[in-house]
């Protein structure tokens, strides 16, 4: 069953309220994560609370359970050498800023020869996501996995 300190692997499937794919681990490796240490949005974690290896669930999340409503003062303007991600930049595209709080994803609004207009809300904020989830395997995380804070996937650590 999980609950905090476990260690879950699952597949899932994002969706819109269109039911346009917007990312899945299906055709690919599982997720690994610790439950109860902030890894996963909190109401998905909630939802999977109390659940077992094999089940299967169906979840929607309204916008401010996953990445809230846009802000209307998000738009920032950065210098383009900080923007990561690509070599060439265009209006749309998006990409990966550091910042003091750490890596964080903008979407460019308007790219110049030095600077860039970026908006900081995340991509899918205002956005209703439902998910398909298939939780695969469930156990105790170990002692190295604990001092850590993060599942290690196939017992091993990235760093």
């Amino acid at each position: 069953m999980i609950t905090a300190n476990t260690v879950v692997e699952l597949h899932y499937r994002m969706t819109d309220t269109d039911n346009q794919l917007i990312e899945s681990t299906f055709d690919g490796e599982p997720v690994f994560y610790m439950h109860g240490k902030n890894q996963m949005l909190a109401a998905f974690e909630t939802a999977l609370s109390g659940h077992a290896a094999g089940d299967e669930l169906l979840l929607t999340l309204t916008p401010e359970q996953a990445y809230g409503q846009p802000r209307s003062d998000a738009l920032k303007r950065v210098p383009v050498k900080h923007l990561q991600g690509a070599k060439r930049w265009r209006a749309g595209m998006t990409a990966e800023v550091q910042t003091e709080h750490g890596p964080r994803k903008v979407t460019l609004v308007k790219v110049g020869k030095f600077m860039a207009d970026v908006d900081t809300n995340h991509p899918l904020a205002g956005k209703t996501l439902n998910f398909q989830v298939s939780i695969l395997s469930t156990r105790a995380a170990t002692a190295e996995e604990l001092a850590h804070g993060h599942a290690h996937a196939g017992g091993h650590c990235g760093h």
